[in-house]
C-alpha cells in the first residue's frame, strides 16, 4: 500500500476567535473525536508524526545569513498515512479533527 506525507501548515493570524483555551469538557470532547478518529483509520495511520522540533537548513556550501522562513512557520506538523490512492489518503487527512479547521 503507498505512503503519503501529510503535511499540517498552521495559518498565520488565524488564531481563534476567542484567544481562549478550550474548557475541560471540549478538551474531553475533543480527544474523543480524534479517538474516534484514530481508531476509526487505525490501519492506515502509519505515523502520527506531531510537531517538528529544531532543526537545520543542510547544503553542500555553508548556508548564508537569512532571511529565511523558520520551517515551524511552514509546518507545524506531519503524518504519514498508507492508502490505495491520493484520494483515500485525503479522506484520512480530512478526517482528522483539527487538521482541516480554522487555522490549520
Amino acid at each position: 500500500m503507498p505512503k503519503y506525507l501529510c503535511m499540517q501548515r498552521n495559518l498565520p493570524n488565524a488564531d481563534s476567535k476567542t484567544g481562549q483555551k478550550p474548557s475541560p469538557a471540549q478538551m474531553q470532547e475533543m480527544y474523543a473525536q480524534f479517538g474516534a478518529w484514530q481508531a476509526k483509520f487505525e490501519k492506515n495511520l502509519i505515523d502520527m508524526g506531531g510537531k517538528l522540533g529544531q532543526g537545520r537548513l543542510v547544503t553542500s556550501q555553508p548556508a548564508t545569513d537569512g532571511p529565511f522562513v523558520e520551517v515551524k512557520e511552514l509546518v507545524g506538523g506531519y503524518m504519514i498515512v498508507a492508502a490505495d490512492s491520493l484520494d483515500e489518503a485525503i479522506e484520512v487527512a480530512r478526517g482528522c479533527p483539527g487538521l482541516v479547521g480554522p487555522g490549520s
